[in-house]
């Protein structure tokens, strides 16, 4: 796995970090963030080819599963989590897994991204079958535990994509559809909670907002399937309804708390 040279262990830009002022510090960290959304923009047409197909599999009542390692594995499980609030589908549709389990969201676990193994094992204990999806993320792209449960999930038919960092990585090979965002060498040389981390995140986000508007939970620009958890959700759907019914706002608010959601508000009251 070590054949190929990993961008994000090159040394950094900038050197004698500790010799700089707080605001050349922060500037020169906001300059290497000014590249990454660029980094990502290249990779639109993988995105796309993501989208699409997982798209065809969600309609055919497949899941989404994202399994990473350290800060990859908790922007996988936090994407997955804010599906549920934001766009009112269950837990059980797209699920985050990082290798050492829940205890690793919060601390490390020592030597767990080293299993090539347990990643598998952990996908089976959801029943995964092939309408379902798994999409490994690793900045490093020779990550154990990602590259096995990838591979395994391919072997048996699952589709496989990857979010990386460095172009040519094991993980890209092993993968129907990889996605290497290369956002060139880290301010501080190879921590990957840095530009390779945010570029996830920002893959993440388009790949889960994207699929969501493609099976139907937004309607116009807005949530319409949000859960309404709270008095401030609460009120931002009654504005929908206002706004989509042109009725007065109690009125709105009224049929929201009885129908549990924008979408079925607007759906009664048109009937």
């Amino acid at each position: 796995m070590l054949d190929y040279t990993k961008v994000t262990e090159t040394s950094s830009n900038y050197t004698d970090l500790e010799l700089m002022n707080t605001s050349t510090i922060l500037t020169s960290m906001n300059n290497e963030d000014k590249k990454i959304a660029d980094a990502v923009a290249l990779c639109i047409p993988e995105i796309t080819k993501l989208v699409d197909a997982l798209t065809e599999r969600f309609n055919k009542g497949g899941r989404l599963f994202y399994i990473g390692a350290g800060t990859s594995g908790r922007l996988g499980i936090l994407d997955a989590s804010e599906i549920p609030p934001t766009f009112g589908l269950p837990h059980t549709k797209v699920i985050g897994i990082i290798a050492g389990g829940d205890t690793a969201i919060r601390l490390p676990v020592e030597n767990a991204e080293d299993n090539k193994e347990q990643a598998w094992k952990d996908l089976q204990a959801y029943g995964i079958n092939q309408n379902d999806t798994v999409v490994g993320i690793a900045a490093s792209g020779t990550t154990p535990y990602v590259i096995g449960g990838v591979t395994r999930a391919k072997e048996n038919g699952l589709l496989t994509a990857c979010i990386t960092n460095n172009p040519g990585s094991p993980l890209t090979k092993a993968v129907e559809i990889a996605i290497a965002v290369m956002v060139g060498p880290e301010f501080v040389t190879g921590s990957t909670r840095m530009k390779s981390g945010t570029s996830q995140k920002l893959v993440l986000n388009m790949i889960s907002t994207a699929l969501m508007i493609k099976i139907g939970r937004v309607k116009g620009n807005k949530m319409v399937n949000m859960q309404l958890s709270n008095d401030k959700l609460v009120d931002r759907g009654a504005r929908y309804v206002v706004e989509e019914l042109n009725i007065p706002y109690t009125e709105a608010e009224t049929l929201l708390k009885k129908y549990g959601s924008v979408k079925k508000a607007v759906e009664y009251y048109k009937k």
